[in-house]
C-alpha cells in the first residue's frame, strides 16, 4: 500500500486535491472514479518529501532563449498535426526549466476544463507577454496559428537581438565607471591619509589638490554612516518610484534626452514599433488593438504614453498618420512611411521597410556609442589619476626642494 497525491475535478468542475492510499496508480485512479472525481494528476506521495520542483518553479524564470525554443517546438508540432493537449504534454516532459514545466502542466489542465489556448496563455503574464497572448488569440481566431507562431518567433528573436546589442554597448562603460568610482574611494580613504600625515609632520604648505583630497577624506570619515543611509534610501526610493506610472514616464523621458544614449534608445523603440506593428497587422489584428498591445510591449513608458494619445484620436475617427505626426519621438521618416502605407493600403510592407532601416540604425548608433564612450572614459580615468597624482607628488616635490 502506497500514498498517492492527486488533483482531480469533481462533478461541478471544481478542482480538488488530496492524498489517498492504494496498491498502484491504476488502483488510485479507479478509487477516484468511484468517488465521481475525474483524475488530472496522480503521483507518489511521501509525507516527509520535499517538493523541490514546486519550489524551483517559484524562484526561476523563463529565459528568452527558452521561450524562443518553446515557440519553435510548439509551431513544429502543430504543423505536424499533433493535438494541443498532446503538444503541451510533450513539451512539459522535454523542458528543463521548472517554471515552464509547471506552467505547461497548468495550461493543460485549463484546456481540459474547456479554456481556449489564448485563455491558458493569458493566465501566465509574467512568462507570456500581452503581445504573445494577443497573437495566439489572432492565430486561433483566423485558423492560422502555425504562421502566427512563426511571426511570433521572429518578434521574440528580433527583440532579443536589439536588447542584447544595447546591453553589449552599455556593459563596457558601466563596468569601467564602477571601477573608477571604487578606485577613487580606495585611494581617497586608504592612500591619501598615509601621505598627508607625513607631509603634515614636516610643516610644509599643502597644495590645493592635497587639501581637497584631505577635505573629502575628512568629510567621508565624519559622515559615512549618513552617506550610506542616504544612498540606500535614495536607491530604494527611486526603485519604488520607478514602479509607479508617473515615475516610469519621467525616467524614460529623461533617458530619451540623454546625450549619446537617448539616440540609441529612441531608434531601438522605433525599430520595435515598426517590426511589431507590421507583424500584428499581417496577423489580422485591428490598428486600435495593435496600438494597445504596443503600449505594453514597446518597453518605454514615454513612447507608450504617446500610443495611448494616438489611440484616443483613432477613436475619434482619425487615421494613424495624422496623430502620429503630432506625437513626440516619432521621426518624419516613420510618419511619412505610415502615411504612404495608409494611402496605398500597404501599411504592413511599409512598416517592414521601416523596421529594417531602424535595425541598421540601431547597429550604427551602438557603434557610435562605443566609439564615443571610449575617449570619454579615458578622459575620466586621466582626471582621477591626475588628481591623485597631483595630491601626492606635488607636496613630495615641495618636500624635496625643502631638503635641498
Amino acid at each position: 500500500m502506497a500514498h498517492y497525491a492527486y488533483r482531480a475535478l469533481d462533478v461541478t468542475g471544481k478542482k480538488v486535491k488530496g492524498v489517498l492510499d492504494a496498491e498502484s496508480t491504476e488502483a488510485a485512479e479507479r478509487m477516484l472514479l468511484d468517488r465521481e472525481l475525474v483524475p488530472l494528476e496522480i503521483r507518489t506521495y511521501s509525507a516527509g518529501a520535499f517538493d523541490t520542483s514546486a519550489l524551483l518553479s517559484r524562484f526561476t524564470s523563463v529565459k528568452t532563449e527558452e521561450l524562443i525554443l518553446f515557440t519553435k517546438q510548439f509551431r513544429t508540432l502543430l504543423r505536424a498535426g499533433v493535438g494541443i493537449l498532446r503538444i503541451l504534454e510533450v513539451l512539459e516532459r522535454q523542458t528543463e526549466n521548472a517554471k515552464l514545466r509547471s506552467i505547461l502542466a497548468d495550461m493543460g489542465e485549463d484546456i481540459r476544463e474547456g479554456a481556449s489556448l489564448y485563455d491558458a496563455f493569458r493566465q501566465h503574464p509574467s512568462t507570456f507577454s500581452p503581445l504573445y497572448g494577443s497573437m495566439i488569440r489572432a492565430g486561433e481566431q483566423s485558423g492560422s496559428l502555425p504562421q502566427v507562431l512563426e511571426r511570433l518567433t521572429y518578434i521574440i528573436e528580433h527583440e532579443h537581438k536589439v536588447r542584447s546589442d544595447i546591453k553589449s554597448a552599455l556593459q563596457y562603460p558601466i563596468i569601467v565607471t564602477v571601477f573608477l568610482v571604487v578606485a577613487f574611494f580606495v585611494l581617497l580613504t586608504f592612500v591619501i591619509p598615509q601621505f598627508v600625515s607625513i607631509f603634515q609632520k614636516t610643516g610644509i604648505e599643502l597644495p590645493l589638490p592635497t587639501k581637497l583630497a584631505l577635505g573629502l577624506y575628512a568629510f567621508l570619515e565624519a559622515f559615512w554612516p549618513l552617506l550610506l543611509v542616504t544612498m540606500a534610501g535614495s536607491v530604494m526610493g527611486l526603485a519604488f518610484w520607478f514602479r509607479t506610472e508617473r515615475g516610469r514616464l519621467l525616467r524614460d523621458r529623461f533617458l530619451l534626452r540623454l546625450p549619446l544614449f537617448g539616440n540609441l534608445f529612441a531608434k531601438a523603440a522605433m525599430s520595435r514599433f515598426a517590426s511589431i506593428f507590421s507583424i500584428l497587422q499581417s496577423s489580422g489584428i485591428p490598428v486600435l488593438q495593435t496600438l494597445n498591445i504596443l503600449s505594453g510591449a514597446i518597453g518605454n513608458a514615454a513612447v507608450a504614453y504617446e500610443f495611448d494619445q494616438i489611440g484616443e484620436k483613432l477613436n475619434e475617427g482619425k487615421g494613424i498618420a495624422g496623430p502620429l505626426s503630432e506625437a513626440r519621438y516619432f521621426t518624419p521618416m516613420v510618419v511619412n512611411m505610415v502615411a504612404i502605407g495608409e494611402e496605398s493600403g500597404n501599411l504592413e510592407e511599409m512598416m517592414q521597410e521601416v523596421a529594417v532601416h531602424y535595425d541598421d540604425e540601431v547597429g550604427y548608433a551602438t557603434k557610435q556609442l562605443s566609439d564615443a564612450v571610449g575617449p570619454l572614459l579615458t578622459v575620466g580615468l586621466a582626471v582621477v589619476v591626475g588628481f591623485f597624482a597631483a595630491a601626492i607628488f606635488l607636496p613630495m616635490w615641495d618636500l624635496t626642494q625643502m631638503v635641498k
